[in-house]
């Protein structure tokens, strides 16, 4: 959760009278982001988001194509700049039960905007309804993000397998959509207002689960 960026209207070179100015892409990507991660899709209009972006509609289609295009970029945008917050410790981790822990404590400081970060609560892919709301290319790319972070689990989990870190009678698909459905409900716990202490509780009681079910 590859970058390129126009430069800011600061470092252009000076224009003639009249003449649009220059705009920093990434800088209104990163607003168009916030807006519809807060908003969703349907809810966030081309007025809103041309607002927010402080461009006129003309420079929103031709920097970005479409509403819906602009949505897809949003996405991306979103996954490069936070996705290693929940994942970059779990990626590191030593065991698969260290990985999990991980992945569940970061989330829960993720989701809640821990330091002082000024974004939306809860995370964009998770909450998004793009799908569901009529757009189904929006709704695949949706689908996609999110099974990447059920493949990224299952895979450690099977490579826990293939350690002996714990048995192969263990239903791996199984725990990993456990896993990734405890970290779902942590976003939406998080939109709804839920601290990042009380959410670590959650993340606390999923880990004793663990153990009992699958050990140490």
């Amino acid at each position: 959760m590859q970058k390129s960026s126009s430069p800011s209207a600061e470092a252009a070179p000076a224009r003639g009278r009249g003449r649009p100015r220059a705009f920093d892409r990434e800088a209104a990507l990163g607003q168009a982001m916030r807006l519809f991660w807060y908003r969703g899709f349907a809810a966030t209009s081309i007025s809103d988001l041309t607002a927010a972006m402080g461009i006129g509609s003309p420079s929103l289609y031709a920097a970005f194509g479409s509403k819906e295009a602009l949505y897809a970029e949003a996405l991306r945008h979103y996954g490069e700049q936070y996705e290693a917050m929940a994942w970059a410790n779990f990626a590191a981790a030593p065991t698969a039960r260290a990985a999990v822990e991980a992945l569940l404590m970061d989330s829960a400081a993720a989701l809640t905007g821990f330091c002082g970060r000024e974004e939306p609560l809860g995370c964009m892919v998770t909450l998004s309804a793009a799908g569901s709301e009529g757009h189904a290319e929006l709704g695949e790319l949706v689908r996609t993000a999110r099974a990447e972070g059920l493949k990224r689990v299952e895979a450690r989990l099977h490579r826990a397998v293939a350690e002996n870190e714990f048995g192969a009678a263990v239903d791996v698909p199984a725990l990993a959509r456990f896993v990734l459905t405890v970290q779902n409900g942590m976003s939406l716990q998080a939109r709804d207002g839920a601290s990042r202490a009380e959410l670590e509780a959650v993340a606390q009681l999923t880990m004793l689960g663990w153990d009992a079910r699958v050990g140490r």
